[in-house]
């Protein structure tokens, strides 16, 4: 019998990190768990428990994650969930904020956000450049096209009900959406929608940089998630 929420984790060569978050990630009271493995050439998950009621997806070559988050979503409507929790494959985030996300889902939002930047919410060992990005640059540029003051618009922590999906004017199913412009575009739209919105405070602690903080590349990746926003503002995508 499944749940009513999926945590829905997509990773690409993450080694130890995945695995401490799928240890991390163990309420299945309280949710499923689907992992998509974006074409890892690292065998991260190749030891993984195979007693764990968890789902995996494995793309052959990597197809970006935006194209991976579609295909979360895809196998959330297909299964029948009300909601879905997205999570970083590289152990980030909080599992016990994860509830946070899901009480908000059922007061009655839409979409919600975790943000590190409200009170309650925390980002240690983040480095100073990314909390410039994050923490003023996106927000504010998101906010100011949105017309609604979003903290922490870069954040991939946050839940959604599935049926806004069933939403004519919403398709995620274009292909400038398959690296990271899906995820600011995807909020963009749910607030343009008219759908009931919030954030929630949550934390994001970075691992040691010798783990990597990321795989987002230098300007291509910041690019990648700009493009959402200046494309909207200057009427290129709708």
């Amino acid at each position: 019998m499944i749940k009513r929420y999926l945590v829905a984790i997509c990773t690409y060569n993450e080694g130890e990190k995945i695995k401490r978050v799928i240890k991390k990630f163990n309420d299945y009271d309280l949710y499923d768990v689907l992992i998509v493995d974006d074409g890892s050439s690292d065998d991260s998950l190749k030891y993984m428990p195979r007693n764990l009621p968890i789902e995996i997806i494995v793309n052959a070559s990597q197809k970006g994650a935006g194209y991976a988050t579609r295909q979360t979503i895809d196998y959330a409507k297909e299964k029948g969930y009300f909601g879905i929790i997205f999570v970083s494959g590289n152990d980030k985030e909080d599992p016990d904020d994860a509830a946070k996300l899901v009480e908000a889902i059922e007061e009655g939002y839409d979409f919600v956000q975790g943000s590190r930047y409200l009170p309650g919410g925390d980002y240690q060992k983040m480095p100073f450049y990314r909390i410039i990005a994050t923490k003023w640059i996106h927000p504010f540029l998101f906010s100011m096209i949105a017309g609604m003051r979003i903290t922490d618009s870069t954040n991939g922590f946050r839940a959604m009900r599935l049926s806004i999906m069933d939403n004519e004017h919403l398709d995620l199913n274009e292909q400038w959406l398959d690296q990271y412009e899906l995820e600011p575009y995807l909020f963009y739209k749910v607030i343009e929608l008219e759908y009931k919105v919030t954030e929630v405070p949550v934390k994001k602690i970075y691992p040691p940089k010798v783990q990597g903080y990321t795989k987002m590349k230098p300007f291509i990746g910041w690019w990648s998630i700009l493009k959402p926003l200046i494309y909207i503002m200057f009427k290129v995508k709708k």
